[in-house]
């Protein structure tokens, strides 16, 4: 379900993002209600473009397994989450979820077990991460021990969000925040991470979202420990120095990057389509994840 109606029984439109639409009660006035509706849709997105076709059943399974973690989660970690219920309009059924509405921050919230990514990549060039110094020699998928917060700054719509230093978070949103943020993702990430662990899956990377509920109290919010939001590795195939076995959209990622789709990242042209087998083989990895880390199939 690439494409979601955007009319639902009991809710109003608001706005659509890559991956998710978002509702408020329609009756209700715009902006007053104290909660939405999220909506996961099946779209892919890779490098700031949204693809076509969509992954089969990646928005129901991003919202069931987001909803496992915070079940999950909720007994070990000393944040609330935004989830109010999942009793939602038998036309999202499994891929929908009613929350509080919150006022998010504007940051991105993002701990890191492991070096790989954009962290990486400014390692090489600095030898820090967002102003945090690491150790020389470390190579891509070295393991970070403690693990390290490095924040970045949420991009319009089609932009890059920008990496930033603690220090430059605390002047978005005031220390005492940036303070209680950075513990919260610290403490998340480090209990995921055992969670992980012990289904075989290393967890390198994730990254969250909060907000503040009516009573200004700080909520975690968005989805939680997905494969869109985190990154996966097989930890019996993990190998420090090379390209990790991974559960998420890198089928995608590394498809478009080659000769093989025959387009260039670097112009304003549109992505291709994407083919059967990539669409197919990134399923598969999406369908993986959830059954390793619930231990249950995907239905």
């Amino acid at each position: 379900m690439t494409d979601i109606a955007t009319s639902l029984p009991g809710w109003r439109h608001i706005y659509s993002g890559k991956v998710r639409n978002l509702y408020e009660p329609d009756d209700t006035q715009p902006g007053a209600s104290q909660t939405l509706l999220v909506v996961a849709t099946d779209r892919i997105s890779a490098f700031d473009h949204i693809l076509n076709p969509g992954i089969p059943d990646k928005g129901k399974i991003l919202t069931q397994l987001s909803l496992w973690w915070f079940d999950r989660l909720v007994d070990e970690i000393n944040v609330p989450n935004h989830v109010v219920s999942t009793d939602v309009p038998a036309e999202v059924a499994g891929r929908a979820m009613v929350v509080k509405r919150l006022n998010m921050f504007p940051i991105e919230a993002i701990a890191r077990g492991y070096l790989t990514g954009s962290g990486l990549a400014e390692y090489r060039k600095t030898g820090e991460v967002t102003g945090i110094p690491l150790p020389g020699g470390l190579v891509d998928g070295s393991k970070l021990d403690p693990a390290i917060f490095t924040p970045s700054a949420k991009a319009e719509v089609g932009e890059h969000d920008e990496n930033i230093s603690f220090a430059q978070m605390i002047s978005r949103i005031g220390e005492t925040a940036a303070a209680d943020i950075r513990e919260k993702t610290l403490q998340l990430y480090t209990t995921a991470e055992r969670i992980a662990r012990e289904a075989g899956i290393i967890l390198a990377d994730t990254k969250v979202e909060y907000g503040t509920d009516e009573n200004g109290v700080i909520t975690l919010g968005d989805e939680v420990l997905t494969p869109d939001s985190s990154r996966f590795w097989d930890a019996q195939a993990y190998a420090p120095g090379t390209s990790q076995e991974s559960f998420d959209k890198q089928f995608v990622r590394d498809w478009l990057a080659s000769e093989t789709s025959g387009w260039d990242r670097n112009t304003d042209t549109a992505p291709p389509e994407l083919p059967a087998d990539v669409v197919e083989k990134t399923a598969e990895r999406y369908r993986e994840a959830y059954r390793r880390l619930t231990g249950r199939a995907f239905q």
